[in-house]
């Protein structure tokens, strides 16, 4: 039995936008990926430790806070920035409120500019690896680890930063169906 050319040509379009349906889905994983190890976008790392190494140079790291359209949530840094010196370990505070009477649940997405930094500005504990979760009229104090990799010096362009910005955009996100009891209205309530 053969196939028509107008059949193959379909067939060949239907593989085409599969393929090519396929390819978009792994692109988000990949540049992530990309993202994290390049530093790229302002994509910064993650370590378990501050290093060893403590430059006298010092950086100022400003702090931004803004939302996701449709979040409910009030959000800002408690500091606007901070001098560190490079390679020392910095702590800092955001702070989020749920102004609402519901439960809501959020996720925090982040980057530094400008973009030859973010290589070097590594985090070693944030409120951003994990959705946050907020109950009704709830204020959340929320800390970040960092510092400054001392590797920023020997970089052609990295060694001229003396400012880096690190932002935070907070998404509303799904609650966990372990704490969405906490949402469901009590036995016997009226909605």
């Amino acid at each position: 039995m053969s196939v028509s050319p107008q059949k193959k040509t379909g067939l060949m379009l239907v593989g085409v936008a599969a393929g090519m349906l396929s390819l978009s889905f792994a692109a988000v994983p990949f540049y992530n990926w990309f993202c994290k190890v390049t530093g790229y976008a302002g994509t910064v790392g993650v370590s378990a430790k501050a290093p060893d190494v403590v430059l006298d140079r010092e950086v100022t790291v400003w702090f931004d806070a803004s939302k996701e359209a449709g979040m409910p949530w009030d959000f800002k840094p408690q500091q606007v920035s901070m001098k560190v010196k490079i390679g020392e370990t910095g702590l800092a505070f955001y702070e989020a409120h749920n102004p609402t009477d519901r439960v809501v649940a959020g996720t925090a997405s982040y980057n530094v500019t400008p973009d030859s930094a973010g290589g070097y500005f590594t985090k070693i504990a944030c409120f951003c690896f994990e959705q946050q979760v907020l109950a009704p009229g709830e204020t959340a104090i929320m800390p970040v680890t960092f510092y400054v990799d001392p590797e920023i010096v020997t970089d052609p362009e990295g060694k001229f930063v003396k400012e880096i910005t690190l932002s935070y955009t907070f998404h509303e996100t799904a609650i966990p169906a372990d704490q969405a009891a906490l949402t469901a209205p009590a036995p016997g309530a009226v909605n």
